[in-house]
């Protein structure tokens, strides 16, 4: 057995270690750092079938923005997992015969695309080329129409995102930074003259003679 197919069993195993924890574990916050190391084995896998470009990608988008952020707002949040699993194990055998079923439709589906023996060969000039500028001129040459539908499709869901976040809800309560712009003295203090509550006593004549 080679270095690489070692290797590449070694980090696949872990991969999928990672991702059958990634559900199993009880606090979100071992389930998001197992989702990281998911992450990370996927990208040696890429690295092993000589994608760097996706490799770092994935580690620079996924590992080192998306799931720090998601990491921090579990963290922050913290969510009672206890009434959310209940009846996960229940539940998991059918969870486990569908999620199977899945796998062996996306095995069905993307088998075709391994098969070496299609692949044609590829020449000197597209070896300079390079894996950034290879993946690059696929993507906007023969991908390039669903490469757009994916940018509108992330267009849609950051409109939808900040409409949401822009309702005015009854419950919630802001402050416009306009009005606080043009506020004026006279609009935050008024001094009034009121007299007062309690009345002095009475001086008597007889202090008032001495004095």
């Amino acid at each position: 057995m080679q270095t690489i197919t070692a290797l590449f069993y070694v980090f696949s195993a872990v991969l999928l270690f990672a991702s059958f924890r990634v559900i199993t574990a009880r606090s979100p916050v071992y389930a998001a750092l197992y989702l990281v190391l998911a992450f990370f084995s996927a990208a040696c896998v890429w690295m092993l079938l000589r994608a760097e470009f996706l490799a770092i990608s994935l580690v620079l988008v996924y590992v080192g923005a998306v799931m720090v952020l998601f990491l921090f707002v579990v963290m922050m949040l913290d969510i009672n997992v206890d009434t959310m699993r209940e009846g996960f194990w229940k539940h998991f055998p059918v969870a486990l015969l569908v999620g199977a079923v899945i796998a062996l439709e996306m095995g069905l589906v993307l088998m075709p695309g391994f098969d070496v023996r299609s692949v044609p060969a590829t020449d000197a000039a597209s070896l300079k080329l390079g894996n950034t500028k290879m993946l690059g001129i696929e993507l906007y040459t023969h991908y390039l129409y669903p490469l757009q539908i994916a940018a509108v499709l992330l267009l849609v869901a950051i409109i939808a995102a900040i409409a949401l976040t822009l309702r005015r809800r009854k419950d919630s309560k802001y402050i416009d930074p306009s009005d606080q712009v043009n506020v004026k003295k006279a609009d935050r203090v008024r001094l009034i003259k009121m007299p007062p509550t309690i009345e002095l006593p009475a001086v008597s004549q007889a202090t008032g003679d001495k004095a």
